[in-house]
């Protein structure tokens, strides 16, 4: 089962593994065509209803494989508003052949008169909300018709992720969609076959670019509303919860507050004029602090908690108190994750440990990616939780489903890399659900370094990263 969201994140991973748009559409429209000859005789006549996207896409292509029927293709819209290049140019190729086509841009001409069959290849998973002329007129004249109907992907007029009908919809007799059900098909009491049109598991194993999708940012947005995030570190080190913050603010977080203690909090201060600084009593996190922390944090929409800390005693029994007592969205970084073992909370914790960190909160380390996995998964379906163990691959887990993310480099073996990537976790997890924020954040923090790592070669800064994240994020934009 998968949502319109999840399924666009696929088709641009595997566009980014070769598999190009063009080829998922014409497999789709392959696929289509099959289905029709299933179900009807060769020689039949076949109406395809199109709409001006990948969904029209589909039923242009598909009628380019129905050429031994009377097929005709009616376009409901104009032409040039086709809104996808792939689209257009399977629309311009149905021009080159002997099928008919003709356009309707209002709902006074909508006429569909009785053909053994129809396509319904209007709006596809990705659209929302109510129709609008003429699609509602053809959805209205296509359930008057007493003919069998065959929708792509999902019905028009039905929300692909709840099966909800905000207006009207096609009525299907059968419905055919691609590489898996998608969620709201389960509303739906046609039948539905699911058509494999040659989409790669790694779009779907590894993290991509389609992956980032989803970071997209409202204009009408808020000082606030793409998060604020409060980092407790600092103590024997300085620059680990500035990198923290300063990557947690490239990756598109609006406000990222810093407590440390008193003793570190000009040094953390001079890194960026950018940081909000909280200062602690004492030299170190301690339970005294314990107060003011959990005051700081119920403002706040993500926790990290980690780095720079040291592992002093009085240290670790202040993050555990605080761990146990906080009630939001933490994530756990460094040495705050050898109290691991010692929480007992139903909140929502983000594990980022090395393979070394994972072992210690009794996790079992394989060299292997491959065994990795169900060793990540294993330990994040006994903590219930979600965890990123850093690595060559990385590996991201919770009890239901494992990630992989390939990039990164061997040059970011450098100190300060693992907090850069906390802080991202922690922007990402203000928008996204814990797995994707960290699967997302490891691909971003990876890529970034393999664009310091074209440039400069060996030698990267953990800065060096901090500067390339928000150039990933535009990449996925573009």
């Amino acid at each position: 089962m998968i949502d319109a969201d999840r399924m666009a994140a696929i088709d641009r991973n595997a566009e980014a593994l070769g598999i190009s748009r063009q080829q998922l559409m014409e497999s789709s429209g392959n696929a289509v065509a099959r289905r029709v000859k299933s179900a009807v005789d060769t020689g039949s006549t076949v109406q395809v209803v199109a709409g001006r996207g990948n969904n029209g896409g589909d039923g242009f292509a598909a009628a380019r494989f129905l050429q031994s029927y009377d097929c005709r293709v009616t376009l409901a819209g104009h032409p040039e508003r086709i809104r996808t290049s792939i689209a257009r140019a399977n629309w311009e190729a149905l021009q080159q052949t002997s099928i008919p086509t003709d356009t309707v841009s209002d709902s006074q001409h909508v006429a569909i008169e009785s053909p053994d069959m129809i396509i319904d290849a209007m709006l596809g998973s990705g659209v929302r909300g109510p129709l609008r002329e003429p699609v509602r007129e053809f959805v209205r004249t296509i359930n008057q018709v007493e003919t069998p109907v065959l929708s792509v992907d999902v019905p028009t007029g039905m929300d692909p992720g709840t099966g909800e009908i905000t207006d009207i919809a096609v009525n299907p007799s059968e419905i055919i969609t691609f590489h898996k059900q998608k969620s709201g098909l389960e509303a739906v009491t046609a039948p539905v076959t699911v058509a494999d049109i040659g989409i790669p598991a790694a779009a779907e194993e590894f993290v991509g670019p389609g992956d980032l999708l989803r970071l997209g940012r409202s204009p009408r947005s808020h000082k606030g509303d793409s998060g604020k995030i409060l980092i407790i570190g600092g103590g024997p080190y300085a620059g680990a919860p500035a990198l923290s913050a300063q990557a947690a603010l490239r990756a598109g977080a609006d406000l990222v507050s810093v407590a440390c203690p008193s003793s570190v909090a000009d040094t953390v201060q001079a890194y960026s004029e950018n940081l909000i600084i909280r200062p602690l009593k004492g030299k170190r996190l301690s339970p005294e602090n314990e107060t003011t922390l959990q005051n700081l944090a119920s403002e706040q929409d993500i926790v990290l908690i980690g780095p720079g800390l040291g592992n002093h005693a009085e240290t670790m029994n202040a993050v555990e108190s605080f761990l146990n007592s906080f009630n939001g969205t933490a994530v756990v970084d460094a040495d705050a994750l050898d109290v691991v073992g010692s929480i007992s909370t139903s909140t929502t914790h983000i594990y980022t440990p090395h393979q070394g960190e994972f072992a210690r909160m009794g996790g079992d380390p394989q060299s292997e990616w491959r065994e990795r996995k169900s060793a990540v998964k294993g330990l994040a379906t006994e903590l219930d939780q979600t965890i990123l163990v850093k690595g060559m691959y990385d590996i991201i887990a919770n009890d239901e489903m494992v990630r992989v993310n390939r990039t990164g480099n061997s040059g970011m073996t450098v100190g300060g890399t693992g907090d850069v990537l906390a802080g991202i976790t922690a922007a990402f997890a203000c928008v996204l659900d814990p797995l994707s924020a960290a699967s997302v954040a490891a691909y971003v923090n990876g890529r970034a370094g393999d664009r310091v790592a074209e440039s400069r070669g060996v030698g990267i800064h953990a800065t060096d990263i901090i500067d390339e994240i928000s150039k990933i994020r535009q990449e996925a934009a573009d």
